[in-house]
This record gives C-alpha cells, structure tokens and sequence, in this order.
C-alpha cells in the first residue's frame, strides 16, 4: 500500500469521517483557508490512481469514496513507523512516546488494558 501525502491524508480523513462525498463537499469540511476547487479535484484523482479512492457518476459530477479502510491504512502506516524508527519494536517506540510525551500511569494502564482485551479477542 502507498503511503499518503499530508494533503492526500486529509482529504482521507473527511471522506472516511464521510463515508461519500463530491469535491465541493469535501471542500466544506476543508479548514479555511478554503483550498481551490481544482486543488482538491487533482488530489481526489491522484487518490483515484493510488486506488485509495472510487467514485460513481452523479448527473454530470462523480461521488468519491473510500477503497481503502481507515483501520488498514493506519496499520499500514504504524507499522512502518515501527519498521522504521524503532527497529521493529513496538516496545522500543511505546517507551518512547512515554519518555517524551510525558504519559501518566493511569494512561499507560489504559493501554495495558486495551492491549490484554485484544489478546482475549
């Protein structure tokens, strides 16, 4: 799977959040200051030929959606984010975030928790 631009990821965003959506929609969801029409039509068909996105004829315009779930590309990319920057281990990269994001006890415990709940799935 390709990775994403930041731009291409936000577009991803709305239509994942969206479900559907045609260009002018998407825009509207888009922070201000508003992108161009033609910005982000180009970026939905550069999404198109990275196969991350679809779409079906609606009168004259198309309606885009997503190929691509949002759970696999974010496996996807916390993998290689992994691969890496931490060798591989997920240890090494949780340690990390902990050391510099000054995560507490009770929040680590939470990932704890998820993580034993998913094992038992």
């Amino acid at each position: 799977m390709k990775q994403l631009t930041k731009a291409e990821e936000d577009i991803m965003q709305i239509l994942w959040d969206l479900g559907e959506a045609n260009v002018a929609a998407i825009i509207d969801e888009l922070p201000e200051p508003k992108p161009a029409y033609n910005t982000v039509s180009t970026i939905v068909r550069i999404l198109e030929s990275k196969e991350f996105v679809d779409y079906r004829k609606e009168g004259r315009g198309h309606i885009y959606f997503p190929k691509v779930k949002k759970t696999e590309y974010s496996n996807q990319s916390i993998n290689k984010l992994v691969d890496g920057y931490f060798q591989g281990s997920f240890k090494s990269m949780v340690s990390f975030f902990m050391k510099k994001n000054d995560i507490s006890m009770q929040e680590l415990e939470g990932v704890l928790n998820e993580i034993n709940k998913n094992e038992k799935s």
